[in-house]
């Protein structure tokens, strides 16, 4: 069978509201041949006459009368579809929204996106769960709304990203530590204890390359896999543990951080989401509440454009 042509319906609602080809037509601005035509059709569709002359005008069949109603919700629905979202009542939006990050960042940004959301949209939820790898698929399938961090070659080309600031490696030791007394220079840090951060178990990064430039080698007395836990082991020893300044600010709380003695790269920190979301509109009012926290920082958020080439100011 072919398929349904599902402009009918709208032409079968005009008609049994109408009750004449005539008025229908007219409503519908087309020819009273058009709309007969359309008649025919309809009659050849449904299987019934639908409509039946009475004198000088067209009464309706018990089918066409049982189709009324059923019909006018059926376009009233269909246009209801088409029409733009309506305006965005925060006051009344109930809906949680799943965010993977890293604890730092939660721990540092949670406060300040948990207050700014409040007030507004009481019936929102946030829901932080860890960043455990840079895989693309939670975001793909909707497990995951927004997730924060560093665009990686493993993301997908689809996924929009926009940058939300710049961040850099520090030092983090415990208060008393030797290294808090004197200048702190590359042989300094490298001779001391350090305690390597890798979701992959890896022992070397960009810290170590820039330690091979001056002949020197950290020693790794450990390896962990997240900045949280680098902080927990170095606040009750001797390790040193070398962490991004902005993610682990409040983690960091009652230790001796210290600029780095060596060169290395800034990490740009980027907002990623599935392009499906795009015009959603609380996904936009949640990633400008995202982006206002974050450029309230110290460091100045980056002004640039998503993967896609377009400005995300107006999100």
């Amino acid at each position: 069978m072919s398929p349904p042509d599902l402009n009918l319906l709208i032409t079968l609602d005009v008609l049994l509201t109408e009750g004449s080809v005539a008025r229908a037509a007219e409503r519908l601005r087309l020819s009273p041949s058009a709309m007969s035509r359309a008649l025919a059709r309809l009659r050849e569709a449904t299987g019934d006459p639908l409509l039946v002359r009475a004198g000088r005008g067209l009464v309706p069949t018990p089918r066409a009368l049982e189709l009324r109603e059923r019909v006018g919700r059926i376009v009233e629905d269909g246009r209801a579809v088409l029409r733009p979202a309506a305006a965005l009542d925060l006051g009344r939006l109930v809906r949680t929204f799943t965010l993977r990050a890293s604890e730092g960042f939660a721990e540092s940004f949670g406060p300040g996106l948990i207050t700014r959301l409040g007030p507004q949209a009481p019936g929102v939820r946030l829901r932080f769960v860890q960043k455990l790898d840079k895989d693309s698929a939670p975001l793909r399938d909707g497990s995951v709304d927004l997730e924060i961090g560093v665009v990686g070659e493993t993301m997908g080309p689809e996924v929009r990203a926009q940058a939300l600031f710049r961040d850099r490696f520090i030092g983090v030791v415990r208060t008393g530590h030797p290294l808090c007394l004197n200048e702190i220079t590359p042989s300094r840090y490298a001779a001391a204890g350090h305690i390597a951060v890798s979701r992959r178990g890896l022992d070397r990064g960009a810290i170590d390359d820039a330690l091979d430039v001056l002949g020197l080698e950290r020693q790794i007395a450990t390896i962990v896999g997240g900045f949280a836990t680098a902080l927990a082991l170095a606040r009750a020893s001797d390790l040193v543990a070398s962490v991004p300044e902005l993610h682990t600010a409040a983690l960091r709380a009652g230790m001796h951080s210290f600029p780095l003695p060596v060169p290395t790269p800034e990490l740009t920190v980027s907002l990623l989401w599935h392009p499906r979301m795009d015009a959603d509109p609380a996904h936009r009012w949640l990633r400008s509440c995202v982006r206002e926290v974050c450029a309230a920082t110290d460091w100045r958020a980056p002004e640039t454009e998503d993967r896609t080439g377009r400005s995300q100011a107006g999100d």
